[in-house]
């Protein structure tokens, strides 16, 4: 049996007059959070698209060497917080 390595996709580069995300620390709203997607796991930030209490927000965890800095972008409806999450991928958020 042959196994792929899966990873997600990467961020395009922020594109100049790009939306500004309002990052905020997390706060436990609920108790389980289930993870629809996230970038790839190669760079030194990654993303990953939350969904929880039919809410849906992004989960930004930037790697260092003194530990992670893990924020939140605003709990949306999903319709508005998926269009973050493609806006984000390419490029036309941050």
């Amino acid at each position: 049996m042959v196994v792929k390595e899966l990873h997600g996709p990467h961020v395009a580069r922020v594109r100049e007059g790009h939306e500004v995300i309002d990052w905020s620390d997390p706060v436990p709203r609920c108790e389980s959070v289930r993870v629809r997607s996230h970038t790839c796991e190669c760079l030194v930030t990654v993303y990953e698209l939350c969904a929880a209490g039919g809410l849906v927000h992004i989960r930004r965890t930037v790697r260092a060497a003194g530990g992670n800095r893990v924020s939140e972008s605003p709990w949306l409806r999903a319709a508005e917080g998926n269009r973050l999450w493609e806006s984000l991928l390419a490029g036309g958020a941050r």
